[in-house]
């Protein structure tokens, strides 16, 4: 008879005792990454919508109203003030997400800034902590 060459139940064992420590250890990093790589795309979403209100407020010589909202960067809004000088083709080609894919929040004129635009984190309820905290373009750098 020849002998059959396998692993033991106690090899099996320590790999899997093995991998699971290493997943431990890596998971938590890696979900960290996810959520400061979330953080940085809503800043650079940020920046972006901020040029393009400059933009506009240059051209029409006020910002949008928060009743006209940030839609007004994409479309010329029929609200007053109506925009005098629209640019032919928008200040955006369309708005962006954030990056739980809800549109952004705007209010013109704004509690912290001239205008504010934020977001609800993850929850998308007012307040949290972490990854439900809400993040704004008056708060750059933090996170």
């Amino acid at each position: 008879m020849s002998k059959l060459k396998g692993f033991s139940l106690i090899e099996i064992l320590v790999v899997l005792v093995i991998m699971g420590l290493l997943i431990s250890v890596v998971a938590p990093t890696v979900l960290n990454s996810a959520d400061d790589a979330r953080i940085q795309k809503a800043q650079a979403d940020f920046k972006s919508i901020e040029t393009a209100l400059k933009i506009y407020r240059l051209d029409n010589f006020v910002y949008p109203s928060t009743e006209q909202g940030l839609e007004a960067l994409v479309s010329p809004s029929t609200l007053a003030p109506e925009p005098r000088n629209f640019k032919r083709g928008g200040y955006l080609s369309e708005l962006p997400l954030d990056p739980w894919g809800r549109p952004y929040l705007y209010l013109s004129p704004g509690e912290y800034r001239e205008t504010d635009i934020y977001s609800l984190g993850a929850d998308g309820l007012p307040g949290g902590e972490n990854q439900n905290a809400d993040i704004g373009n008056w708060n750059e750098g933090e996170g």
